[in-house]
């Protein structure tokens, strides 16, 4: 956690239309796995798992 909390501080230092597209992408993309990262961890410590249905039939399900 400790890690996406210094990339997002690291992001919002920075001026974007100073870094290269390439180098922006790259830190999006680094940015994106770690929140994807942390959001499996909280899924794993609360027990809390996808429907295994699609995201209309669950909408449907909670009515």
């Amino acid at each position: 956690m400790r890690d996406l909390s210094i990339a997002i501080d690291h992001l919002a230092a920075e001026d974007p239309g100073e870094i290269p597209h390439t180098q922006l992408a790259e830190q999006l993309l680094e940015l994106h796995w770690q929140m994807a990262r942390l959001q499996a961890q909280i899924a794993r410590r609360t027990g809390v798992r996808r429907p295994s249905c699609g995201p209309r039939e669950y909408a449907h399900a909670l009515d």
